[in-house]
């Protein structure tokens, strides 16, 4: 919302500033952010889960970068549990780029550590793995699904 109104603020400036051709700009810029504006506005407030939803996403990419690094039998199983998890939830275009933004997150925070398998890879995953299932207990459990 700050952001709208920073940018509302912005065009106002530069016909204030500026004459003559920047002052015609102006108009236009207003017409195209008033177009833009409706797409922005169906984005509904934070669910009260979304802190561990994004969580649980942020895990399942570091999980999806360890297990296939340690050639672990589930590897190819956690970019999947993304997807459907991005179907599930991501019902907006800004949730889902949220969703998404944490499992990179995840992902790439261990791609920069790990290049081998190694003993603390392993125990990172395996303590992911049980993270992963206490949220995803409790989320089901508080808001079911």
């Amino acid at each position: 919302m700050c952001l709208v109104t920073i940018l509302a603020a912005v065009p106002g400036a530069e016909a204030q500033q500026g004459r003559g051709a920047p002052s015609r700009a102006a108009p236009k810029s207003e017409g195209k952010n008033s177009e833009k504006e409706p797409a922005l506005a169906p984005e509904p407030p934070p669910a009260p889960y979304d802190r561990d939803l994004m969580r649980l996403s942020e895990i399942v990419g570091a999980l999806a970068f360890l297990r296939e690094l340690c050639t672990d039998p589930d590897a190819a199983q956690w970019p999947v549990r993304m997807k459907a998890l991005l179907e599930a939830e991501g019902v907006t275009p800004g949730r889902r780029d949220r969703l998404a933004g944490a499992y990179n997150r995840g992902y790439r925070g261990y791609a920069l550590t790990y290049r081998v398998c190694t003993p603390s890879a392993r125990e990172a995953a395996a303590r992911f793995v049980a993270e992963g299932e206490r949220l995803s207990h409790a989320l089901a459990s508080r808001f079911g699904g």
